[in-house]
């Protein structure tokens, strides 16, 4: 319940047994479509199963069910019997949907008395879900302020709070509670898991001490910025401050490459950091800044980022490193656009030495590149469920524009080293199985391939072995990527670089 203050757990409980159907027009148990014997149900503490019956006009499903509670069965038609069930626990609410024929009764589910628990955010993440708790801690960053999505940080730990109600319990008002980084605060809200992440779900601001320290504004060379360049320098963070002095934390694994050269006092503050010159990727540090009035100490904190020097190399090395803030650059052929992203920036592109997603890729869209061009990126190496991606990338360049042609159109082309073009024909011959050298047909004309090698990159002995390492054979269809070159006035695809096979078996 999005309640402002805390009520009676009692009063909470008796509430919400006679919370109403979706439609107030209508009995709260007994919609024309959907007609339950019960709209609430009252599970032992100890755990165990309460059935209601149910009848319908039509096909219902059951809907938003949390994961503690069991119901059995979850759609049906008709009359029948739906059981509640769950494990043992003390103080648990959940609401339950039926929805049929587009109505939805809301059944109240309620195990235990609704106690709201002190605790910390190391409770807090080891506790159950569904039970409602007190947290106090201190504001550590903002992830979304029309929601109230934030980082409320102990000295056990931190928990991540999904949504935050205002003075009056609404949602989406979260800016009048003028809640900032650095405050500390009190709030109470029920705990639940979302893809691994613990969560407090709407949560009600008990009290806020707003912080005596703060960081204003960060400067580099006057201007203002919270990034260094990748060379050095200083960085300025200018501090309101209501206490007694000013203490610095920098964390320890940023010690050997950032630190504080000179402060000044006053009601602003300022500390000055130097950033040694950076030979890695982008690097962060997020430093701490205290003070206290004599009874109380405030935090405030903020983040320092360095740009890092671009890793260049083949996708194999980037497939190898750890995730992290260090830039890679790839360039590759698109083999695939990315069907699950919505906003078409995400496409995989292969080279010689394997293949990953580029999820996102900012400037994708407005260079109009497309599957079978050459393209570069730049980015960082994150992952999916363990599976390698670049993450916060950009679009650098399209490399090479590669046009789709009949083996017709392809020998009609003039020689060119910088046009790129892409021919698909039945190998019919194979003249040298180690580079690639073979010949192409569509029935009706046939081109001479110049080497066909792994793809994109590849030098040296890393060009050699397709062949036998795909099992091609004469009868197989082959797309490869290539120049249109002539030698000794005999037309031929030179360089060619692997894009799709398909066997003739």
């Amino acid at each position: 319940m999005k309640l402002r203050y805390f009520i009676p757990s009692l009063v909470a409980v008796v509430a919400a047994m006679f919370t109403g159907c979706s439609d107030n027009d209508y009995d709260p148990t007994y919609l024309g479509e959907i007609q339950v014997s019960k709209s609430y149900v009252a599970l032992d503490v100890n755990g165990g199963s309460v059935s209601i019956d149910v009848m319908t006009t039509g096909p219902w499903s059951v809907a938003e069910v949390p994961e503690w509670l069991t119901v059995s069965p979850a759609s049906g038609s008709g009359s029948g019997t739906i059981t509640f069930s769950a494990d043992a626990a003390v103080g648990r609410t959940a609401e339950v949907l039926i929805n049929c024929e587009g109505r939805t009764q809301r059944i109240n589910i309620i195990q235990g008395i609704a106690v709201v628990s002190n605790a910390t955010c190391a409770e807090v993440n080891a506790g159950p879900d569904a039970k409602t708790y007190r947290v106090t801690g201190t504001v550590k960053s903002i992830a979304n302020t029309t929601y109230g999505n934030w980082y409320l940080v102990d000295e056990t730990g931190e928990v991540y709070v999904y949504g935050t109600l205002d003075a009056k319990g609404n949602t989406k008002n979260f800016l009048s509670l003028g809640l900032e980084v650095g405050d500390q605060v009190t709030i109470e809200g029920p705990k639940k898991t979302y893809n691994g992440t613990v969560e407090l779900v709407d949560v009600t601001v008990v009290k806020i001490v707003k912080s005596l320290i703060k960081c204003e504004l960060l400067t580099v060379n006057g201007e203002e910025s919270n990034e260094l360049p990748l060379e050095g320098g200083e960085i300025v963070a200018t501090l309101s401050c209501k206490g007694n002095g000013v203490g610095v934390e920098i964390p320890a694994e940023a010690q050997s490459w950032l630190s504080v050269v000179s402060t000044t006092a006053g009601d602003t503050p300022t500390v000055t950091f130097r950033a040694q010159p950076n030979a890695g990727g982008d690097r962060q540090a997020t430093v701490t800044f205290k003070t206290t009035d004599g009874k109380k100490v405030s935090t405030s904190e903020t983040t320092i980022y360095q740009a890092g020097a671009i890793i260049e190399g083949p996708i194999a090395d980037f497939l190898a490193a750890e995730v992290g803030d260090t830039q890679f650059r790839l360039t590759g052929v698109i083999t695939e656009l990315y069907a699950s992203d919505k906003q078409g920036k995400s496409f995989y592109i292969a080279d010689y030495s394997g293949q990953v997603l580029i999820y996102r890729a900012e400037g994708f869209i407005e260079a109009g590149a497309k599957v079978g061009d050459v393209v570069t990126v730049v980015g960082k190496r994150g992952a999916y469920k363990d599976t390698p991606q670049m993450v916060n990338g950009t679009f650098e360049a399209l490399v090479h524009a590669v046009e789709t042609v009949s083996l017709t159109e392809f020998l009609a082309k003039e020689p060119a080293a910088d046009k790129f073009y892409k021919i698909g024909g039945t190998i019919d011959e194979i003249a040298n199985d180690q580079y690639g050298n073979l010949y192409l047909t569509d029935g009706t004309e046939r081109v001479y391939v110049y080497g066909c090698y792994p793809g994109w990159g590849a030098t040296g002995d890393a060009r050699k072995g397709l062949i036998g390492t795909l099992g091609l054979k004469v009868g197989d269809y082959l797309e490869v990527i290539g120049v249109r070159a002539v030698y000794k006035e005999t037309p031929q695809l030179s360089n060619g670089i692997y894009f799709t096979h398909k066997s003739a078996n």
